[in-house]
Parts: structure tokens; sequence; C-alpha cells
């Protein structure tokens, strides 16, 4: 019998991108064929629903799916799903709901006609990293959000705060390791929040999970993703301080506002004090630490004021890259009937000075970095990625090194503000942390 084709079509963030990873080997494993859409018989989306422009995106994409040659089927999950199937499968009786992610295979295995199979004759035996085609592997260990900040619907479509066991998290990161992926990244929608069981049924924080990662397995990095401000302390930034050269050193604290104000209205649980005194700590601790932000231009009843003092918490901080969105309101949340509405002109002209200083900040954070030591993961031939996210050419790397780490002393900047290095040999490693100078956001290293 042929192996059936599907294509995964991943929408959304980054929590999405572990989903649909998961799902892709999930449908090898069920004994389908991974394609390109325009070959495939059967077409996953992951969908989002985090912007009304968001789900704009879901349903054309759901409608080019269905109109590729093949006619195939869809099956639609993720965060629309869990809102308002009906809005989708009424596009066609072609397009099927699965809500749950970890059935999507065996929804697909259903519609296809085929038999899901437990020997190793269906493909169980894939490699993750050939499969997905990289050298760096999401692991979910948390889902769902409590917080209720004022422009977000997530927290609806994912439900409550909910972990996954230290058990699971190591099995994942093992299987990873066999794959001979050099590095995971722990993912969640609120990664912070993890609060997993052990063996013994003992709760288990994020700090610890990492601890127990380093411990339980010889993975050799492990990055941390997004995490809130206010579940960043001492002893999070402890624990990775402890792992040394196995813990990427980079965080991504969505900031949002640099505006206390602005925060208040946002429901947002700190203030621009508190996340920049979280940054000094950071920074007092792990001196090599790159930190990178979400911000929102143009947030309702921002004035200019606001935004001023926004922008230049952005530039005290020094952030080495910056993900600046215009405000976009989603129906069904408060700040889309708020007042003061910013005008799209005013959002437009905020954003684009935002990304003026995200480039001139990114640019200052990868010079500090030239003469220090890193461990770089090898993505495409000689060119990877730092463990502070900065992008890298290694010189002296063959070609076919991609898929490994290698530590290297990164040698200049050019002027594309593309870091350059080489592989470190024998006593090399002598370096100085970027930004070691007094470990506040507000040192010289960081104007």
């Amino acid at each position: 019998m042929t192996r059936p084709f599907a294509s995964v079509v991943n929408l959304g963030c980054r929590v999405n991108r572990v989903e649909s990873d998961r799902i892709t080997s999930d449908l090898a494993s069920a004994g389908f064929a991974l394609v390109d859409q325009q070959d495939a018989d059967l077409i996953v989306i992951n969908t989002c629903a985090v912007t009304g422009e968001a789900e704009s995106k879901t349903r054309k994409a759901v409608r080019h799916a269905l109109d590729l040659p093949n006619e195939p089927i869809v099956i639609v999950t993720g965060c629309v799903v869990n809102l308002h199937p009906g809005e989708l499968t009424e596009l066609s009786p072609r397009v099927i709901a699965e809500p749950s992610k970890i059935d999507v295979a065996r929804t697909a295995a259903r519609a296809a006609g085929l038999s899901l199979r437990t020997d190793a004759s269906a493909g169980e035996h894939h490699n993750l990293g050939d499969l997905l085609g990289r050298s760096r592997l999401g692991i979910k260990v948390q889902d769902g959000c409590n917080n209720r900040c004022s422009y977000c619907i997530v927290w609806k479509a994912r439900g409550p705060e909910r972990s996954v066991p230290v058990e699971a998290v190591l099995h994942q990161v093992c299987e990873a390791e066999r794959a001979d992926i050099p590095e995971v990244v722990l993912t969640g929608v609120n990664l912070g929040a993890y609060d997993g069981a052990d063996a013994e049924d003992s709760h288990v924080e994020i700090d610890e999970l990492l601890r127990i990662i380093l411990h339980e397995t010889d993975i050799p990095q492990v990055r941390l993703s997004s995490l809130e401000p206010m579940d960043v302390d001492e002893r999070l930034i402890d624990a990775m301080v402890a792992g040394g050269e196995r813990v990427a050193p980079f965080l991504h604290l969505p900031l949002q506002s640099g505006c206390t104000a602005t925060l208040e209205r946002m429901n947002r649980p700190y203030t621009a004090e508190q996340y920049e005194a979280t940054v000094a700590m950071i920074r007092g601790k792990l001196p090599a630490a790159s930190i990178s932000c979400d911000i929102i231009a143009g947030f309702p009843g921002e004035t200019e004021e606001e935004f001023a003092q926004s922008r230049a918490l952005c530039e005290r901080v020094g952030f080495s890259r910056m993900h600046v969105f215009r405000y976009s309101a989603r129906p069904g949340t408060p700040a889309a009937e708020a007042p003061d509405q910013v005008a799209p002109e005013v959002m437009a002209a905020r954003a684009s000075e935002l990304r003026a200083v995200a480039e001139r900040c990114a640019q200052a954070d990868a010079a500090l970095r030239v003469g220090t030591c890193e461990n770089a993961v090898l993505e495409y031939g000689n060119r990877g990625t730092l463990g502070s996210f900065h992008r890298v050419i290694v010189d002296d790397v063959p070609l076919d090194r991609a898929g490994s780490l290698v530590r290297v002393r990164v040698d200049a900047m050019d002027d594309r503000g593309i870091l350059h290095a080489h592989v470190l040999r024998g006593n090399d490693d002598q370096s100085v942390a970027p930004n070691a100078s007094d470990g506040s956001a507000e040192g010289e290293g960081r104007r």
C-alpha cells in the first residue's frame, strides 16, 4: 500500500511551532510520508488566534489548502479550533476540527483510512533531526495561562496553566539526544509557571527542572524560551549559572511597554522599574546573558510621553533583539473596547522608532560578543546561532558540520552585523564576559 502524503502548516507562536514539530513526528510514526502542501493528500493546519489578523490568516490558509489540486483533507487544530471551530468547518466538508493536538495523528490516520501500527513497519524509527531538518528541538513543558492581559485571548484558547511531568520532559530530551540534536529549547505558554510533578509526586519548578535535565541527561545545550519577567528570580539565574556552558546565556522577557501606566492598562503584573531591576539582577549574576523582548507600539491610551518612557527603557536595557508589534485589537478582549485607541499612522510611526532602537541595540550587543567564547549550534554548513542567539559564521568549520555544536571564539562583526568566529582548540577558551563592568541595566556597556 502506498503511504499517504501529509503536510503540516504552522501558524503563530513558538509553542505552536513546537506542537507542529510533534504533530509532524506523530504523522511520520503513523505511516504518513511528509511532503510539501501541493503534493499532500492530507494537510494539518495548527491555527493561531492571538489577534484578529491571525485568525484571518488562519482562514486564508485553510482556503488555500482546500483549493490545491489534490483536494486534500484539511485537519485544523490549535487556538482557533478551541475558540470557535465552526468558522473553519463551515468552509468545506473536507475540513475536520481536532481540538486535541496529541490526537491529530490518530484523526489523520482515520481520515486517510490508515491503520495505526505499533510495530516498526510504519516508520516509528525515523530520525527526529532528519525529519524536522533542524539542529534545535523545542520541547513543550507547560501549557495554558492564568494571567488576564487586557489585549490577550490566549488564556481562553489555551485554558488554565498545566505542566508536563518531569519524566515525560526527560523522555523528550533523551529522544533529542538519541537523534544527535545538540540543543533543546524548553517552551511553554507561560514557561515560568512550570509546576510539574516528579516520580515522588513532588512539585518541581522551572529552576529545578533545568537542574534535573542537566543532571539526568547529556544533552549538550539547553535554552529557555520566553519567560514572564515576574517569574524570573535569583534561583532560576543561579541554576543557569550552575549549568555553565550547557545553558544558553539568553533570556526572552516580554516587556510589552516600558511605561508603568501603560503596563497597568495592559493588566501586566509588574512595573517598568521592576522589569529593569530584574534585568540588573540577571546581568549581575550572568553578565554574558543577552536579553530580548516583545514590545507593543500604540496600545490604547498610550500618550507621546508614555511612548517616550517606553522607548527610553529599551535604550537603557540594550536588548539583543526586540520583537516590535503595532497594537492589533483582538475582538473579545477589554483592550479592543478601550477608549483612546491610537491612530494607525501614529502606531506605525512609533513602531518604526522602536525598530530603529532595536537595530542599534542589536548591533551594540553583538559587538560586545567580539573577543568572547560561546557555544554555536551549526544549522547551515558553517552558519549557525550562538548561545546568546546572535547569528554567527564559523570560518574554520567544514561545510558538512551542520547539526553539530562547537565552542567558538568570536573574532569580529562584519558590516551586516553578523559575527565571525573560529573553533576553540587547546587552552584557547580565555574570555571576558560582555557587560561585566557593573552588572546593571544602565551600565556603560549598554548605552
